[in-house]
């Protein structure tokens, strides 16, 4: 009696689900391909950081709260770029008038200790064009990053034949001449520099120069107020004790005049220092999804 074959088994056999899981890694291989086929910088550095968190076991997770691979400025896993910057401020030209802090915002780059601007104006001086070259290109062209750009006024009020009514409107002009300068002067420039390099097709400066990356933010004179105030009660609480000490016969009237002629010039000194430290400008690198 010829002996039965055992029964087969239900689904597919082994070697097919192999196959199949082979098929569909080649899918993704061909997907990926044609995907870097017109590589978008900040795309690009997306996926890269990504496939890093992973590697470093920890991959990012909106289930457990975890941050996703946009969620930094690009400057933060570029350091070639801060590394660039801070380069920029050890150079003896710049010492002491550029510095870089990072917050929630993002990476805050603070430029001052140089007149950027003209009194009551909005127009760059040659000094503030040198350095926002040597900043901008390496801010602009190596982040995908949105730019704030922020103006500062001090505490004057401007004179009554300015174009400018308030510090508000003084602050948002400086705000945009920087980035006028960055998208037209400075844009100009770098392609006549590197016409090499758009042939081809390394640079693209329609991409980093593009306006809708630049925000120019008024910050007006609040800041500066605020110091000022401080300054003031300072100021108030010493004229209150030379007082006290006239009054009280510790000092003749004589000290007394003569302090107080101290205690105005070195007012003044303190105020006008403000007033320079506070034509300054800030770039923000926004800690933001990137283009």
């Amino acid at each position: 009696m010829a002996k039965k074959c055992p029964p087969c088994k239900k689904g597919a056999a082994l070697w097919l689900t192999t196959y199949g899981d082979m098929i569909t890694l080649m899918l993704c291989f061909f997907v990926a391909l044609l995907a870097f086929s017109s590589i978008n910088p900040g795309k690009f550095q997306e996926v890269a950081s990504g496939i890093s968190m992973v590697f470093a076991g920890a991959p990012p997770s909106v289930l457990m709260g975890g941050k996703t691979t946009v969620s930094d400025p690009v400057i933060s896993s570029n350091p070639g770029v801060k590394e660039e910057i801070i380069r920029i401020s050890e150079d003896e030209s710049f010492k002491g008038k550029l510095s870089i802090i990072e917050n929630e915002e993002g990476t805050l780059i603070m430029l001052s200790e140089m007149a950027f601007f003209e009194p009551f104006s909005a127009k760059l001086t040659a000094e503030a064009k040198i350095v926002l070259e040597k900043i901008g290109a390496v801010v602009v062209e190596h982040t995908t990053n949105m730019l704030e750009m922020r103006g500062f006024t001090d505490d004057r009020i401007p004179p009554e034949n300015s174009v400018y009514p308030s510090n508000w409107h003084l602050g948002a002009a400086r705000a945009a001449s920087i980035t006028k300068y960055f998208l037209e002067d400075l844009k100009a420039k770098r392609i006549a520099e590197r016409v090499v390099d758009i042939r081809n097709g390394r640079f693209d400066p329609d991409f980093y120069y593009d306006p809708r990356r630049f925000v120019p933010v008024s910050k007006g004179d609040i800041e500066i107020l605020s110091e000022v105030h401080a300054l003031d009660i300072e100021a108030k609480n010493q004229l209150e004790l030379l007082d006290y000490q006239l009054k009280d016969g510790e000092i003749s009237q004589e000290q007394a005049n003569a302090k107080l002629s101290a205690l105005k010039t070195e007012y003044q000194t303190a105020i006008n220092e403000l007033r320079y430290q506070f034509q300054r400008v800030d770039i923000l690198i926004k800690r933001e999804k990137v283009r």
